[in-house]
């Protein structure tokens, strides 16, 4: 399986340039990831399309997931032979009817609002975490 996780726009803070890639960079040690930066929605669904990727929206209307039941959504698809799971973050205004309709899957990190560079690596630390959970490593039980 691959790994990718997406997000619309340019990063301005070299924090979150960081640290997005520190968690990306651990979560490939569990499997293949890639960081994308998109300038669209209407990009991000071509990219999907072409990848053929499961498109999975970050969104505050969607599913909201404890770390044990995302760790359990990879171990599930793992096992159905999902080729690529694509994580999207979308602009500052949220995504559009259209990318949710075209989503397999919508995860919401809760009810609070974040920054959209946040939640990005808010969001690669819950997937670095989730494969933490699978391989038994004790970083999930440390905090």
């Amino acid at each position: 399986m691959k790994l990718k996780l997406a997000w619309i726009g340019k990063t301005k803070e070299a924090a979150i340039a960081s640290l997005t890639a520190e968690y990306l960079k651990r979560l490939g040690r569990y499997v293949s990831t890639e960081g994308i930066e998109l300038k669209s929605e209407t990009a991000l669904r071509e990219f999907a399309a072409k990848q053929r990727a499961t498109l999975v929206l970050l969104d505050v209307r969607g599913k909201q997931m404890s770390s044990e039941e995302l760790a359990a959504f990879f171990r599930d698809h793992q096992q159905r032979g999902t080729q690529t799971l694509l994580f999207a973050i979308g602009p500052a205004g949220g995504f559009t009817d259209a990318a949710r309709r075209a989503a397999a899957v919508q995860l919401s990190l809760g009810k609070m609002t974040l920054p959209h560079e946040l939640a990005r690596v808010v969001v690669a630390e819950q997937l670095y975490r989730a494969f933490t959970v699978l391989a038994g490593h004790p970083y999930h039980r440390g905090h």
